[in-house]
């Protein structure tokens, strides 16, 4: 039984990985394979825990029934796992209320630049911070929209939302809220908000920066912007999209702080941050005519959440819990450290590659159960590896067009070819990803 949850979680992540193909909706597969895991672990306890492959029954054994064991597993799981969904959920409903209130036209409308090589250094560092502010596929969502209104040619606007998919996966990796695999590190205490900037701030710009300067021996000429249609109807005044912009993205940047000065969990401070913005909505709609508050009210704003992603990273998340809590992982970790001698920065390069096939997601969920966190060296708190890891896991899915959200969503919006991607930026991405590696081992 402890080889059939192997094989229900191959299974299911192949379905996940082949969602396009098979028609069915990775949410779906990642809830089935969560579930089944902890079912096939609860009705087969006693085969599974008697190998001795799980850590924490080991420490235990003897002073509690299995049954009651496994059911203290799943619940302290799922505490973990619902301050990340609360996190998402609370961030996802800020940025739908900004970009709803028209928040972002003051970024997007002060943009007029017409060479491709100025354009491109424009959209890609506008990406970088915007992603560490708000988060890498939401970022690429925005910049993406931008796009459409700047460049006509399709393969001109495929190599420009290919640099903001990793302008967003670079920008996300150095903050504690620009990524989930950094918000799971940063929530699960294996870094700090000040140490993750200040270690993975510089790898990261050299992360996007190659990549820029590579492109900008080879891209020439202007862009051609497309005809201008029809004028859509405005719903907000230039002040009201100050203020929604300001308190939406002040409410994103407050929660670190907050965490530093209550330690109470980061997705309390996201709610607080969501509360005020939906109060202030709620202040300045009052007076006006109901087609306006039917369009712009937080109530119409939710309906426009991804909840199918939620429901996705609770089903893949509690699968990886189950494997950790039977003995998987740490069997894995133990492959790991035999195989590479126990070298943390081999060990993430390769976690970071095999992100670009697999989601990151459940490879830093996979990490943050093989190795556990340490009083002192590189496991410790913003340990080296917690760090590299971070870069790693959330560049690393770059190099290829499905390795990461912010890539899925470029994928979809703009129909960009798997072979184009694999062609044109692959080497790009990849160029950049070891860069940034190399300069984070420079300076450990």
């Amino acid at each position: 039984m402890f080889y059939l949850m192997i094989l229900i979680f191959v299974l299911g992540y192949t379905a996940i990985a082949m969602e396009h193909t098979i028609k069915i909706d990775k949410a779906a597969s990642a809830l089935f394979i969560g579930v089944a895991l902890w079912t096939v672990y609860m009705l087969n306890n006693t085969t599974i825990l008697n190998l001795g492959f799980s850590p924490s029954w080991t420490a235990t054994q003897g002073s509690v029934d299995i049954t009651h064991f496994i059911v203290e597993e799943l619940e302290h799981h799922i505490i973990e796992i619902a301050q990340i969904l609360f996190f998402l959920l609370g961030a996802m409903t800020i940025v739908e209320v900004v970009d709803q209130h028209e928040g972002f036209k003051i970024i997007t409308d002060k943009i007029t630049a017409k060479k491709k090589v100025k354009l491109l250094w424009i959209i890609g560092v506008i990406t970088f911070f915007m992603s560490a502010a708000l988060d890498n596929l939401t970022t690429t969502i925005v910049m993406i929209a931008l796009l459409r209104k700047l460049i006509d040619d399709k393969k001109t606007r495929w190599m420009f939302a290919s640099i903001i998919v990793i302008a967003a996966n670079a920008g996300g990796a150095w903050s504690p809220i620009g990524d989930v695999t950094t918000i799971m590190l940063w929530i699960g205490g294996q870094v700090t908000a000040a140490a993750i900037i200040k270690s993975l701030l510089l790898p990261s710009i050299i992360n996007i920066v190659v990549p820029l300067t590579i492109l900008s021996f080879i891209l020439k000429g202007t862009i051609e912007k497309p005809k201008k249609e029809n004028d859509e109807k405005e719903y907000t005044s230039v002040r009201h999209r100050k203020i929604i912009f300001a308190i939406g993205v002040g409410s994103l940047l407050f929660v670190p702080i907050f965490k530093t000065y209550t330690h109470l969990p980061p997705f309390m401070g996201m709610l607080l941050g969501l509360s005020i913005l939906w109060i202030t909505t709620e202040i300045m709609l009052a007076k006006k005519a109901p087609e306006y508050r039917k369009k712009l009210n937080v109530y119409n704003v939710l309906k426009r959440i991804d909840t199918p992603t939620i429901f996705f990273f609770m089903g893949i998340l509690s699968a990886v819990a189950a494997l950790q809590s039977a003995g998987h992982l740490a069997q894995l970790g133990g492959w790991l450290d035999d195989v590479t001698n126990k070298n943390v920065y081999v060990i993430n390069i390769v976690i970071g590659i095999l992100s670009s096939i697999i989601d990151n997601v459940p490879l830093v969920a996979g990490s943050m159960g093989m190795y556990s966190i340490q009083s002192a060296g590189v496991f410790a708190v913003d340990g080296t590896f917690w760090e590299f890891l971070a870069y790693c896991a959330g560049t690393g899915g770059s190099i290829l067009i499905i390795g990461s959200a912010a890539g899925v969503a470029a994928m979809g919006l703009e129909k960009i070819d798997f072979m184009w991607y694999l062609k044109k930026i692959s080497l790009l991405a990849l160029i950049g990803y070891l860069a940034g590696a190399g300069t984070f081992i420079l300076f450990n």
